[in-house]
């Protein structure tokens, strides 16, 4: 199978890149101009926090980093450090006994830093929401920035979630 997936890219021609969802990154860039943000580089760092995933999405992120997806092509790269990043990424419902590790993460991240929530547990508990052993989503822990829905989102949601926030902060 890898192979057929293989050859077939490899003699086939390439996609026009990506584009970014204009609605979506007008929406964040409004908030950024609200918010006075920083300006980053070019490149972003992203640092993954799970706080109580099923594994689900971190399959979905590691195959946008695949030879189909290539996540490094936007510049965009994981980082095993929240010292490095310029991103937390976090997947998983917002499990009480979760929410001071990414708490600690949060403040092991430089300003300026944005956080996204991927997959719906991390959006608003997903189909854990009400149990007592959450909190809800991840932004009843930290401010959330961009929230990518899905149960998982596709590697192709993710990055387009991605470029969203890296045009709306370009402009």
């Amino acid at each position: 199978m890898v192979w057929m997936t293989l050859a077939q890219h490899l003699l086939s021609k390439p996609r026009p890149p990506r584009r970014a969802s204009q609605a979506t990154a007008a929406a964040l860039a409004e908030r950024f101009t609200n918010l006075s943000a920083v300006k980053l580089g070019r490149s972003l760092a992203i640092r993954h926090v799970a706080i109580g995933s099923c594994n689900g999405c971190e399959l979905e992120l590691r195959a946008t980093q695949n030879m189909i997806h290539d996540l490094t092509q936007y510049g965009l790269s994981f980082t095993p450090s929240p010292r490095h990043a310029d991103i937390l990424l976090i997947t998983g419902v917002a499990a009480r006994n979760m929410a001071e590790a990414l708490r600690q993460a949060r403040a092991a991240t430089p300003d300026p830093v944005f956080t996204i929530a991927v997959g719906d547990c991390a959006v608003d508990g997903g189909v854990f929401k009400g149990s007592p052993a959450i909190t809800g989503g991840a932004d009843s822990i930290l401010p959330i920035d961009l929230m990518i829905s899905g149960c998982p989102p596709t590697p192709s949601q993710i990055i387009e979630g991605l470029l969203s926030l890296i045009e709306a902060h370009a402009g």
